[in-house]
């Protein structure tokens, strides 16, 4: 169960209130993220919730920040790369690789529910990649991160990227040691978005607005999507490219070459 998104249920319940639910064919607008815990989880109470979330924070936080440390203490520029599945994340990936060309070493963990397909992608292009299969997860966490290290290796003053599980939910309130989340915003997916999933955009550093080449194509307004993700996020950077057509790539890769300076200040 993962009560950050309300995704699991406990097993077994029941209703000890001792009455039925009687439908008489009109709709409900359940608003389950006004309480306490900000969502409703059948059979637990809004304190346990924040109780067991409160728990389960803490002790990803925990796990996060000694991959911070690590890190730091190696100049690595850890990038967390989120958004919905489809968004382009993993081609913006392998285009990113493509267009950095060995300037500085990179290397990739992918996380998702099943399969190692875009790893394969990934290794396609040259660079490492370590697999993280969730299960029935819906996020990477900490302590996947932290083995995932292990496995990988990654190379002093290099640059990582960590391809979340596609969700715009769970992934904005577990950290995984980063130096920015990196939302990811597909054209196609509609341009309010970040009102729908505001933690996420919140919690961003950079969104990218990817696709931009089907822009013609599309009924999208792009200034109420930027307008959007700055009334949740004043501070948020925003970016519009094409990963496929390369179209404003060249503003990605530079606002990646100034992160890592940053990462780079008190290594080893």
């Amino acid at each position: 169960m993962c009560t950050v998104c309300g995704c699991g249920e406990t097993e077994d319940h029941e209703h000890p209130h001792g009455h039925h639910h009687d439908h008489h064919g009109h709709s409900h607008d359940h608003d389950y993220g006004r309480g306490e815990a900000g969502v409703h989880v059948a059979g637990l109470t809004q304190s346990r919730l924040v109780t067991i979330e409160q728990d389960i924070l803490a002790k990803n936080n925990g796990y996060a920040a000694a991959n911070r440390r690590h890190f730091a203490e190696h100049g690595i520029l850890a990038l967390n790369l989120v958004s919905s599945p489809g968004a382009g994340k993993t081609t913006l990936l392998t285009k990113t690789i493509e267009a950095l060309d060995g300037a500085f070493p990179v290397s990739v963990i992918e996380g998702d529910q099943q399969t190692a397909n875009d790893a394969e992608r990934i290794r396609a292009t040259g660079v490492k990649a370590v697999q993280i299969n969730t299960g029935k997860g819906c996020h990477l966490d900490g302590h996947m991160v932290g083995h995932a290290i292990d496995d990988l290796t990654p190379e002093n003053r290099s640059l990582l990227f960590i391809e979340n599980v596609g969700n715009l939910v769970c992934p904005a309130a577990f950290d995984l040691g980063e130096a920015h989340k990196v939302v990811i915003l597909s054209v196609t997916e509609g341009e309010d978005k970040p009102l729908k999933y505001p933690d996420m955009f919140h919690a961003a550093d950079l969104m990218i607005l990817n696709k931009t080449d089907l822009l013609p194509y599309l009924d999208f307004d792009l200034e109420a999507c930027i307008g959007h993700a700055r009334r949740v996020n004043p501070g948020i950077k925003i970016l519009q490219l094409s990963a496929t057509s390369g179209e404003g790539m060249e503003s990605w890769l530079g606002w990646i070459r100034t992160a890592r300076e940053f990462a780079l200040i008190g290594a080893e």
